[in-house]
């Protein structure tokens, strides 16, 4: 290769980069302010409230991927004005959340502050977690959880 086709190779894969990392999220929106972390002191919702949860697609990871015991489960959730997710654990079951539309507030056992999250944010949700959701606006909150559970509970609700 000559010198003027490797500049011409490094520009091309620079720009590239370069570009590419427009692209690429930054960190997930809606976390857990670094100085905010710690125990929290907000209140606990027990009970569900105007959500409906819909199991729209499922994997039973025994079959075939020798996970056996747990299901990959994608699920529907809108969530009404008002409307709880009550509290819930997620040391069993790894999720990721995304918004779809609206907004909604989480209140996570590892954050001192509520965590506001819009359409377009998706929240982690894995290891010694347990938390609830409300709906504090106007307009119905439509979230997409994708997350994996023992198999006994592929369609029980628990949020």
């Amino acid at each position: 290769m000559n010198y003027a086709s490797m500049i011409k190779t490094v520009s091309m894969t620079g720009a590239l980069l370069l570009g590419t990392s427009f692209l690429a999220p930054a960190a997930f929106a809606g976390e857990c302010p670094a100085d905010k972390a710690g125990a929290s002191p907000l209140s606990v919702e027990t009970a569900p409230k105007n959500v409906t949860d819909n199991v729209i697609g499922s994997i039973d990871l025994g079959n075939g991927y020798n996970i056996a015991g747990k299901t990959m489960r994608l699920r529907k959730l809108v969530v009404q004005p008002g409307g709880v997710v009550p509290n819930h654990s997620h040391t069993e079951r790894p999720a990721n959340i995304y918004v779809v539309e609206g907004a909604i507030t989480e209140y996570r056992s590892t954050c001192t502050v509520p965590i506001e999250h819009k359409a377009g944010d998706v929240a982690v949700e894995s290891g010694n977690l347990s938390h609830w959701w409300r709906n504090n606006s106007k307009k119905a909150a439509t979230l997409i959880s994708a997350d994996i559970v023992p198999t006994p509970m592929m369609n029980e609700g628990g949020m």
